[in-house]
């Protein structure tokens, strides 16, 4: 397996003190990025969301250690939460009319009615699997959208690569192969809506940053827990 490949299947790792660190950096990141404060209440309506109920609810560890999805229906929830937020950016990004350059906007309008499906399509496996679709989240993206075209189109390619980095990351764990499935062809739309936003903000393969366009770790993309995810998540919700 190729070297770059391992690291990148070590999402998450390193010790206490390198964690802490890269966690540290990310919300200093998020924060000046999105103008928002009080990441870590907001990290734990994420993950009281997301959490171990049977139905979606429940409580979870957060900031050290926030535990993995136990079961396909906790899955199908925390991808359907990931989903709502992007719903939600999509929706008020279209309705501020912030964006005026007429393919752009064509895009955003397509990659919102994307959204709007993922999300109905796994609130619909949640009542297969016999559970309650979590709530919708109270997302915050008004710094966002009044910095103007520059910055929505950082944060559209940063959620996009987030989200396909949290399918990845969840791949493994699931169990049954129909959701698998289901789970295969949302991750894949998010990856081409990241490659395209990731082309227009003018991020291309070159960024630093793995969630602002670059190929992570090389030719192999590197997948995210949910720890990961709930820390980069927060800044976008209500607290």
């Amino acid at each position: 397996m190729p070297e770059s490949h391992t690291e990148g299947q070590a999402a998450g790792g390193g010790t206490d003190s390198e964690r802490a660190t890269r966690h540290a950096a990310s919300r200093r990141r998020f924060m000046q990025m999105v103008g928002a404060a009080g990441g870590a209440a907001a990290i734990s309506t994420l993950a009281a969301a997301c959490g171990s109920g049977a139905e979606g609810g429940g409580s979870a560890d957060v900031s050290t250690g926030s535990p993995e999805p136990e079961n396909d229906l906790e899955i199908v929830n925390y991808a359907l939460f990931l989903e709502y937020l992007e719903e939600d950016f999509y929706k008020q990004v279209v309705e501020s009319n912030e964006i005026t350059e007429p393919r752009l906007a064509r895009l955003m309008r397509s990659i919102r009615q994307n959204e709007s499906e993922h999300a109905d399509a796994l609130s619909g496996v949640a009542k297969q699997l016999g559970g309650t679709p979590i709530a919708r989240p109270n997302t915050d993206f008004k710094a966002v959208i009044a910095a103007g075209e520059e910055k929505i189109l950082d944060v559209a390619a940063v959620l996009e690569n987030l989200g396909a980095a949290a399918y990845l990351g969840q791949a493994p764990r699931i169990q049954s192969l129909r959701i698998l499935a289901t789970a295969g062809t949302i991750a894949t739309v998010e990856a081409r809506h990241a490659a395209a936003l990731n082309e227009y903000a003018g991020n291309g393969f070159k960024g630093t940053d793995r969630l602002k366009g670059k190929i992570p770790d090389g030719p192999f993309g590197r997948p995210m827990t949910r720890e990961e995810v709930l820390d980069e998540a927060a800044f976008f919700l209500q607290t």
